[in-house]
């Protein structure tokens, strides 16, 4: 599995649709095996999207995001979590260890609602 994650400062960054950079991780069985930075410089949601799946992300997760780039992502494949903020680390291992969910993670602003994961039902891959 890869997932990708925005970034700025060590922090993920605060609006998808604006970010330069995405770190790409590669996740087997729990352990990171790679890592890579990909800048992002296309601002079209669909060139956008298109990037970030020639890289082979099945996942990203980021901060706000806009409807019309969330719904380009879907379309090529990817699954996104949105509104979440924090250390790009630390966002990492909470991912990795299933505690995404947790509010420490949860943009402020949300209204104390939770985030909704956005994945699409997908057979046979993860």
């Amino acid at each position: 599995m890869r997932v990708a994650i925005p970034h700025w400062q060590g922090r993920v960054s605060p609006v998808f649709d604006v970010a330069g950079k995405v770190l790409v991780v590669e996740i087997s069985d729990g352990v990171e095996d790679a890592r890579q930075d990909v800048a992002l410089d296309a601002e079209d949601p669909q060139l956008r999207a298109a990037r970030l799946a020639q890289t082979g992300t099945d996942t990203l997760i980021c901060g706000a995001i806009s409807w019309p780039l969330e719904m380009a992502l879907s379309a090529v494949g990817i699954d996104v979590i949105p509104q979440t903020c924090g250390d790009v680390e630390q966002v990492l291992a909470a991912f990795v260890h299933g505690q995404l969910r947790q509010d420490a993670f949860l943009m402020p602003g949300c209204c104390g609602r939770r985030r909704q994961f956005r994945a699409r039902h997908r057979r046979g891959r993860r």
